[in-house]
């Protein structure tokens, strides 16, 4: 749970903009994004084969 205290004087533009930064910085969105449908887990497995072919083959070619 992200959590942002508001400062004296602190107007709610600036509050919210911070609020999303730690939402942003914590991976809260993406986590949701994932966990929004089941996924079985032969597609798990095959989406981070393929992340990983992905790491590899950026790390080789530098």
């Amino acid at each position: 749970m992200a959590k942002v205290k508001a400062e004296e004087n602190e107007s709610f533009e600036s509050l919210l903009k911070r609020f999303n930064k730690v939402v942003q910085q914590g991976g809260i969105l993406s986590e949701i994004r994932r966990r929004e449908h089941y996924e079985k887990p032969s597609v798990k497995r095959k989406r981070k084969e393929a992340a990983k072919r992905r790491k590899s083959a950026r790390s080789s070619r530098r």
